[in-house]
């Protein structure tokens, strides 16, 4: 029997532990900022006491975590340099992790004891950025083939749109709502000594639901892809792929194997590559800028026999040695990363297209999953962090970005703005940051009410926002060649 000590030093296991512990502190320090945005409404319109509403939010992050698809998750590992992801035991994929942990961690906390609502979205996406910078300007003294900048411009398009979303769709939501609901205390400051109407608690109780649920179903999973990406290159044993695959899909991967052998077969494929020299190939193919070549073709068939070879037979994952586990996710890695630019560039079409990128989701069923376990850990995280963190960020959106006290009204339009939102996000896998969301869509709200805003609260929020990403580039790119120095004079890895 396979145990998750097998084969590992006791130098793993501490970077195993610490790893973890830096993952989970990340979402731990996530809950003071995201997830206190959530219960900011309730608390502030006294719809529920705030040990309630924290421990409430908390139940739907958990439920919203355990929901999600992992789509997110693995959007973000998407932005790490390929040959990392694909190295991540090596001392530069300790380094990698640990490096843009620590900054995400160091920021997060800088902003919340400033009380200033921060994106972690932001702050993890500039600390990878800051890695793969770095990296590639260690390796070939550029810049620009460190990071996937594609991926990098749509999640870089969801963050920064979702500010202007929050702020317009929550102020033109208020207004309707004056419009249709003509209820007086529904925008009045709420009453300290009273409680709010029963209908009105029920409104907020059940945007605040909404919005936990689904930043726990995507911001969430912005930790989950580390964690997973840790395991993976630690106990890859255990965590390579997803070993509760039925033999039922294993039999369809060899299926849909055996059709993509014979669309590869028909692209003319240059001369036979052996499984190193495919993979290096294919490395510089999927890597942002990688430039397509006839080899590409050889290479993926290379590739694809291998996942051919390991599966013929195979009634379960559990069949297969731990290095064959490892290999066979490198295989796919390569495969389903190959297809994607292929199908995107358009160099393959029509009905060979459409197979592939079944193919390609068959892959991916396979390693990017995530074991319940990990969901638990981080909605607990997250719900701790909650908690405790909870007061500062809350203050702030409830009492000092607007000169008058939050109404029911605003905050039922923010959270629901908020809650649709995210939920559109996590529907098409993209990250965005509840705290931009609904921030700005408490501003919204102050400004269609003519409540006033507190132009220096305004300020250093936004100031904190243009930040973030910058600050957190630099701080990753930094701790990334620390940490590789220490590893290698320390530790001995190289």
């Amino acid at each position: 029997m396979y145990h998750w000590y097998d084969g590992i030093g006791p130098i793993q296991v501490v970077f195993l532990l610490i790893a973890l512990a830096f993952a989970f502190g990340f979402e731990f320090v996530n809950g003071f900022h995201d997830t206190a945005n959530a219960v900011a409404t309730v608390i502030y319109t006294q719809s529920l006491p705030p040990v309630v509403a924290v421990i409430w939010s908390g139940i739907w992050n958990l439920i919203g975590v355990l929901a999600s698809t992992g789509a997110v998750a693995y959007s973000v590992v998407a932005l790490l340099p390929v040959e990392l992801v694909m190295h991540v035991s090596s001392s530069a994929g300790f380094a990698m992790v640990f490096s843009l942990l620590i900054s995400a961690i160091i920021w997060n906390l800088g902003t919340w004891y400033l009380g200033l609502p921060a994106s972690s979205s932001h702050t993890l996406i500039g600390s990878i950025m800051g890695v793969g910078l770095m990296n590639s300007l260690m390796k070939s003294g550029g810049f620009m083939a460190g990071v996937n900048w594609a991926k990098a411009k749509d999640v870089g398009a969801a963050l920064a749109f979702s500010p202007v979303i929050g702020f317009v769709l929550t102020a033109l939501l208020f207004l309707l709502l004056k419009l249709l609901v003509r209820k007086p205390e529904l925008y009045e400051a709420p009453d300290p000594h009273k409680a709010p109407p029963l209908w009105i608690r029920g409104i907020l109780c059940l945007t605040c639901t909404g919005v936990s649920f689904f930043h726990g179903s995507n911001d969430g999973q912005k930790g989950m892809g580390l964690i997973m990406l840790i395991l993976v290159g630690i106990i890859p044993g255990m965590y390579a792929l997803d070993m509760t695959t039925s033999p039922a899909a294993l039999e369809n991967l060899r299926t849909l194997a055996k059709s993509a052998e014979a669309i590869i077969a028909h692209q003319k494929p240059g001369a036979t590559e052996n499984a190193d020299a495919a993979a290096a190939t294919l490395t510089a193919f999927v890597k942002p800028g990688g430039a397509f070549n006839g080899g590409i073709y050889s290479a993926m068939a290379e590739k694809n026999q291998e996942v051919q070879t390991m599966l013929d037979g195979c009634k379960s994952l559990n069949d297969l040695k731990e290095a064959d586990r490892s290999r066979l996710r490198d295989a796919f890695y390569y495969l389903s990363n190959s297809i994607a630019k292929l199908v995107k560039g358009s160099e393959i079409t029509g009905a060979d297209a459409t197979t592939l990128t079944t193919y390609r989701k068959a892959i991916n069923q396979e390693t990017q999953y995530i074991p319940l376990w990990v969901k638990v850990a981080v909605a607990c995280a997250l719900g701790f962090g909650t908690m405790i963190g909870w007061k500062r960020i809350v203050i702030t959106v409830g009492e000092k970005i607007g000169k008058s006290h939050l109404t029911y009204g605003q905050g039922a339009a923010a959270e629901v703005v908020a809650m649709i939102t995210i939920r559109m996000a996590d529907a098409y896998g993209l990250p965005v940051s509840t705290t931009h969301v609904l921030s700005s869509g408490v501003a919204g709200a102050m400004a269609a009410n003519n409540s006033g805003l507190q132009a220096r609260t305004l300020r250093n929020i936004i100031l904190a926002w243009v930040l973030t990403l910058p600050v957190c580039i630099f701080l990753g790119a930094m701790f990334f060649a620390g940490a590789l120095l220490v590893l290698a004079r320390v530790f001995g890895l190289h």
